[in-house]
């Protein structure tokens, strides 16, 4: 994906903010059988508040030398996840600076590699820019653990676009925010999609050796009770790229579906390598798998796929698509996209209002409540937004398909 920062020109922004404002209109179509034979209704356009606001402010805003910076993974196996976090944070500061010519607000870019083992060293450098008042990141839950601790001494607010594990809101943290719905929520969602949704009664639950992915499978496990078959739950590894094991194990137990708690880099060949040895049933994964990158890496395999994210799909509010695409070279908004747009959003209406250090951004984002486009923005004490919400999609026809709410 190019990383390019297209400037978006004064019309094309007028445009954007005038529809987006309107954009009220959703309808529903067929969206195909997968080869797992669940057809669920398709979403092909999504609602926006009317009042969602927007990183052009009034256009009148006074500022100088004030920089939101980004940290999380730009390269390495997952990468994907948090080039989709850039580009949102990307797209909001373009529009708020081609609006506001007197507060031309900076961008500072940091490369964990999603590696919880670098991570504490590019927060320490994050930490050490004085002109960085605001962050948005990390993206994956256990750097997000391995550097809650650092952000919290300098006093510097982040915003997590995508960390979902439950217990990073169980530090003490005062600086960390979630802009989703954590684990906790999405665990028992995900397991009413596949039961009511998608039939399923008999289960397979496999984990990667992630904090987020433990804490999912933790979540899931207990949620599903004896429907979670204990010959087949199984731990997988970072990395891992021969199933053969598991994938003897499932075959053997036949169930309904296969939950993947883990991320797209693995879990796509471990769908392949299922279906290859004759695995007809579903391929469920949650938010760490919901990603084109799954169905380019599985191939036709990835079409018994079907996904649960906490997020809300930027590539149904077509102007916010269009507008997105113009900083990623033409490729669609992808998981967590908009919820990064939306962190971004609060942290420039912060400086718009005249916020110029850590604090004043702290103070702020503690004290906020409106809408973005993506959901209501409001915290508790813990960092916790205070709405909560998890979607499905399914594959079909090579395509990831929104399919509704299932919180």
């Amino acid at each position: 994906m190019s990383r390019r920062t297209v400037a978006v020109t004064v019309a094309t922004l007028a445009a954007v903010s005038l529809v987006l404002s309107a954009c009220a209109a959703k309808s529903s179509s067929s969206s195909g059988s997968s080869s797992s034979g669940a057809a669920l209704p398709a979403v092909s356009q999504l609602p926006i508040p009317p009042d969602a606001a927007r990183p052009e402010g009034t256009g009148n805003a006074v500022c100088t030398g004030v920089t939101i910076g980004y940290a999380g993974a730009e390269t390495g196996q997952n990468a994907q996840l948090g080039i989709n976090i850039f580009n949102g944070v990307q797209l909001a500061i373009n529009q708020h600076n081609q609006a506001n010519k007197n507060c031309q607000v900076a961008f500072k870019k940091f490369d964990t590699e999603g590696d919880p083992g670098r991570a504490p060293g590019i927060a320490a450098q994050v930490v050490s820019e004085n002109d960085i008042i605001g962050l948005i990141g990390l993206p994956f839950s256990g750097e997000s653990k391995a550097t809650g601790a650092i952000f919290e001494q300098a006093g510097l607010a982040h915003i997590t676009p995508s960390a979902t594990n439950t217990d990073l809101t169980k530090n003490g943290w005062k600086t960390f925010f979630r802009g989703l719905s954590p684990d906790s929520v999405q665990g028992q969602a995900v397991v009413r999609f596949m039961t009511d949704k998608l039939g399923a009664s008999k289960f397979c639950v496999v984990q990667d050796d992630s904090d987020y992915g433990i804490g999912l499978a933790n979540v899931v496990n207990e949620a599903l009770g004896s429907k979670s078959d204990p010959t087949c739950k199984n731990n997988v590894t970072s990395g891992q790229r021969d199933f053969s094991a598991v994938v003897s194990k499932i075959i053997t137990a036949k169930p309904d579906a296969v939950f993947y708690s883990g991320y797209y880099s693995e879990a796509a060949p471990f769908d392949q390598q299922l279906v290859n040895k004759g695995y007809s049933g579903k391929f469920v994964g949650p938010d760490g798998v919901k990603d084109p990158q799954f169905i380019k890496l599985a191939g036709s395999a990835s079409a018994n796929a079907y996904f649960s994210c906490p997020c809300v799909p930027g590539e149904l509010v077509p102007q916010f698509a269009s507008a997105y695409e113009q900083v990623s070279g033409g490729v669609a908004p992808g998981t967590y996209s908009m919820e990064a747009y939306d962190a971004a959003t609060v942290m420039l209406k912060a400086i718009d209002s005249g916020i110029k250090d850590r604090a004043g951004m702290l103070n702020y984002i503690r004290s906020y409540n409106g809408d973005g486009l993506s959901k209501h923005m409001q915290w508790d004490a813990t960092g916790e937004l205070t709405s909560k919400a998890v979607y499905g999609f399914e594959v079909a026809n090579g395509k990831i398909v929104y399919v509704g709410s299932i919180s």
